[in-house]
């Protein structure tokens, strides 16, 4: 499901690339199959897995689901579900799109209306980047009997240190987004935190999560909960790849925006660095291209503002930094631009998974600009992993195996 206007008919595509007359070559890896991953049926003669219902969720929630047109669990749910339910600590990894969120969000929710007759008070503090999930008013002031807080891991200290909140009555802490979060800081924040149930989420794991981890809490207590198609490239999505000089990519995304048809969905434009996006958006209203822009040196209350004007559907176009390529619900993305390629294998995977997400009416493509020689380096990993069917190299593996003792 490989194809390209290629040079060399053997080898990789992309094996001569860092010759500038590669310029104009492109490759394109084709969908291998039409649904995600996660919605995928199991095989016939396979158990077809549990629905929400016989999980035994409250049914307070299961109303929730069917009001939300969710119908059967995805493929993390079906794992996540009933460990986090048996008060297990995890480390849940599965691709992105894969309805993590919800894989740990429903357990938690049904212990808290399983145990109406006591104070709740903060049992939860679900970690994950503002807007991500378009938190507001997060941490204002103590005594807000909240069961539920969300919070980066900045404002959480801020209000340990403040005495807004105590958690000494915690019972959940969910860190999502476990690879944007593994700082010392945040660590000495989190060493205060004694018997609780830890769930740590993500697509991506940072190399010695488990040695991190084990700073605060008993990483022997964990079960892993790892998706089949962990750390591989999505095979429902497109994903083509051309071959630039740094001046073409300009007249390169203009087409693309022009050619794309009115019906043709949202599209994700990823710059790496905050003065990109904001060029880039002076470009496009010179062209009169409605767009938003997202990045980092925005406030939070502005960024979260952007991309709910974005979900809304009253722009299409959003250009942004790798803010936007986590945590993020993107299922009316149908076009992802990477005007600049990602710096690591990670970023990559993390962008790929705004398109083709579970609640995403079609599939979605990528199209990723390649123009310096490093960018070639990860071109070829990514198309190895293509022809080869196998995850990317270099994601951590510690995630399937527990610490060496006294490591």
């Amino acid at each position: 499901h490989l194809r390209g206007a290629v040079r060399e008919l053997s080898g990789l595509v992309s094996a001569g690339w860092k010759h500038r007359k590669a310029c104009g070559d492109y490759f394109q890896l084709e969908p291998s199959q039409e649904a995600a991953p996660a919605l995928q049926a199991p095989p016939p003669d396979a158990e077809p897995g549990p629905s929400f219902a016989a999980m035994g969720l409250q049914p307070a929630l299961l109303a929730g689901l069917e009001g939300l047109s969710i119908g059967r669990p995805t493929a993390v749910q079906r794992l996540a579900i009933p460990a986090l339910r048996r008060g297990r600590s995890a480390l849940c990894a599965a691709e992105t799109g894969s309805g993590k969120t919800l894989a740990y969000l429903l357990p938690l929710l049904d212990g808290l209306l399983s145990r109406p007759e006591g104070p709740v008070g903060a049992v939860a503090a679900a970690l994950c980047r503002p807007a991500g999930l378009g938190v507001r008013g997060q941490l204002r002031a103590p005594g807000t009997g909240a069961a539920v807080l969300l919070g980066t891991p900045g404002a959480l200290r801020e209000a340990l240190r403040r005495r807004f909140l105590a958690l000494g009555r915690l019972r959940w802490m969910v860190l999502d987004e476990a690879d944007s979060l593994m700082d010392d800081s945040f660590i000495e924040a989190l060493e205060e935190i004694l018997a609780t149930q830890v769930v740590v989420v993500g697509a991506t794991f940072p190399t010695g999560l488990s040695q991190t981890l084990g700073k605060f809490t008993d990483v022997g207590r964990f079960v892993t909960l790892a998706t089949q198609s962990l750390h591989r490239l999505p095979p429902h999505v497109q994903q083509k790849f051309v071959r630039l000089k740094g001046r073409d990519k300009l007249p390169e995304l203009l087409q693309l925006l022009k050619e794309r048809p009115a019906s043709g969905g949202a599209v994700l434009i990823f710059c790496n660095s905050a003065s990109t996006v904001n060029w880039l958006g002076y470009i496009l209203d010179d062209h009169k291209i409605k767009h938003l822009r997202l990045q980092g040196q925005m406030s939070a209350a502005a960024r979260a503002g952007i991309f709910a004007s974005f979900q809304k559907g009253d722009v299409s176009v959003l250009v942004c930094t790798d803010l936007a390529s986590r945590g993020l619900d993107t299922s009316s993305v149908q076009l992802v631009v990477n005007y600049d390629f990602p710096d690591t294998l990670q970023d990559y995977l993390h962008r790929v998974g705004r398109v083709g997400r579970v609640g995403s009416k079609v599939p979605g493509a990528v199209v990723s600009f390649v123009t310096h020689r490093w960018d070639v380096d990860l071109v070829r990993k990514i198309e190895t992993a293509a022809r080869k069917r196998t995850g990317l190299p270099g994601m951590d593996s510690s995630i399937n195996k527990p610490p060496p003792k006294g490591g």
